[in-house]
């Protein structure tokens, strides 16, 4: 039979007709928090991030040190959300407030360190509610504020483990993203010196971090790139348990090495984020 574009065009008013009806039903079943137009509140984001958590990721995270109460999501399933509130710096206030460990991972992943205060990024380094909150996302948000440096002199130096830790990687985080000429140089140099001497009586989570931090300078830190290489060399192997992971510490002169790729250092990142 041969084709007739007039019969052709029939059989096409009633499927679109049908389209269209699904479209509209589809969209009136959508909560209008998962709609893109929608401005979504704590409520919302709340919401959708039990919906994204499985009791799979749950189980990982509490293997490494995650504490309730927490859904269990992806960071890359996290990421969908961030692409909603990006810039919400209030929201974002909000999430770290909840206590929930995916809420405030979230959090740092929109929160614009630059409108904090000092007071509100001390609440966020005494109230992180597991490690990797107080490892990462304090941190990133951290040395993004123009008294980083004295935060993170200030954590260092903090009984509280967790505390400490967001100290040493805010100080790593300033490394990597700040240049050369901004950097205190010479308090980062008198904090190569320390490392050696403390690392061995240190926290369990705080050598991991103060090792990191020799990393960080090493990587990035043109002025005291040898000396970071010469520190993470004395340093050797860093013994951190790591708990039921197969988590393992990064020998720091090796790393240097490798990210540098053969440059004196390797090029400042714009973000700490990931």
């Amino acid at each position: 039979m041969r084709w007739r574009p007039g019969k052709r065009r029939r059989e096409r008013g009633p499927a679109r007709r049908a389209a269209a009806v699904t479209s509209a039903v589809t969209a009136r079943a959508t909560p209008l928090c998962f709609q893109s137009d929608y401005p979504m509140k704590l409520k919302d984001v709340m919401a959708e991030l039990e919906a994204l958590g499985s009791a799979q990721t749950k189980k990982t995270f509490m293997r490494h040190g995650a504490k309730e109460p927490f859904f269990g999501v992806k960071v890359a399933d996290m990421k969908t959300i961030v692409k909603k509130i990006k810039g919400d710096h209030a929201l974002a206030l909000e999430l770290y407030a909840t206590g929930n460990g995916d809420a405030q991972y979230l959090a740092g992943l929109v929160a614009d360190g630059r409108k904090m205060t000092r007071a509100q990024l001390q609440t966020w380094a005494e109230t992180a509610s597991w490690r990797m909150v107080a490892e990462c996302t304090v941190a990133w948000v951290a040395c993004e504020h123009p008294e980083a440096a004295a935060l993170a002199a200030k954590w260092i130096g903090a009984k509280d483990a967790q505390v400490a830790c967001a100290g040493w990687n805010t100080w790593g985080a300033l490394a990597a993203t700040v240049p050369d000429a901004a950097l205190p140089v010479k308090e980062m140099g008198v904090l190569l010196d320390r490392v050696p001497k403390e690392i061995g009586t240190a926290p369990n989570r705080v050598r991991y971090c103060m090792n990191g931090y020799v990393i960080a300078v090493g990587t990035y830190v043109a002025p005291l790139a040898d000396k970071a290489m010469a520190t993470a060399k004395k340093l050797g192997v860093v013994e951190v348990d790591m708990g039921d992971t197969d988590c393992r510490v990064p020998e720091a002169a090796a790393y240097i090495g490798k990210a540098r790729r053969g440059a004196p250092v390797a090029p400042k990142r714009k973000t700490v984020r990931c």
